[in-house]
């Protein structure tokens, strides 16, 4: 791999693998800017009035998303495991609720950006298919909350396809990448189910109750008004 963008290195458990150079990062920089570009500009085709006001709520709220995605899962206290992924304070909800608020398209581009801000704060990687895997394809997974945009229950459905989705692809890369890591004995698939479960399936049910709550569900409903 071309140092321009990546050297090679070790991680802290004495791993092999590569870490983005400054030019690797300002790439990678480049490519969230044009992929925001894009979520913007598919919900600007979409638009029929008020182009202009429309493009600001989405940039406005997609960005606030985004940040507090950010925060919660890599600034705040949150449960980490030692192999890698956290509960976080309903980080993947932030991501979630772009796709809701403004349709699939944008809200697949907004969440791949997301992944690769991830990648990004922690530039180290193994190879670049795995990268791809548990960065832009599991964190954009989140984006296709944006099928449900318009539905009955939009939201919670749109948020348990989005986390399905990233945890398929989080369990598609710990067979992949990680099978190394599964005890003697155990199946490579049969860990990885069972370990991406043990941080995503205790955040998802605790937004799912979050979401159940009527003054938290009239409250971005709301906000789903305020952006239309």
């Amino acid at each position: 791999m071309s140092n321009l963008f990546a050297f090679p290195t070790t991680n802290s458990w004495e791993e092999e693998g590569f870490q983005l150079t400054t030019s690797g990062i300002v790439a990678v920089v480049v490519i969230i800017a044009i992929l925001i570009s894009l979520a913007l500009y598919f919900h600007k085709s979409q638009s029929d009035t008020s182009k202009k006001a429309s493009i600001t709520k989405q940039l406005t709220f997609s960005g606030a998303a985004m940040a507090l995605g950010l925060i919660t899962s890599e600034f705040l206290p949150n449960f980490e495991l030692p192999m890698g992924g956290s509960i976080t304070i309903f980080s993947m909800l932030y991501i979630v609720l772009i796709g809701y608020l403004f349709g699939l398209k944008a809200g697949l581009m907004s969440a791949v950006a997301y992944g690769l801000l991830q990648f990004v704060l922690d530039p180290f990687f193994y190879s670049i298919p795995q990268m791809i895997v548990d960065y832009p394809l599991a964190f954009g997974a989140l984006g296709l909350a944006g099928i449900f945009a318009n539905k009955k229950n939009g939201l919670i459905l749109g948020y348990i396809t989005g986390v399905i989705g990233r945890y398929i692809f989080a369990v598609i890369s710990g067979v992949i990448f990680f099978a190394h890591y599964a005890p003697e004995g155990t199946p490579a698939i049969v860990y990885s189910l069972s370990y991406n479960a043990t941080y995503i399936v205790p955040e998802a049910v605790a937004t799912l109750i979050l979401l159940a709550i009527p003054p938290i569900r009239k409250g971005i409903g709301q906000i789903k008004k305020m952006v239309a």
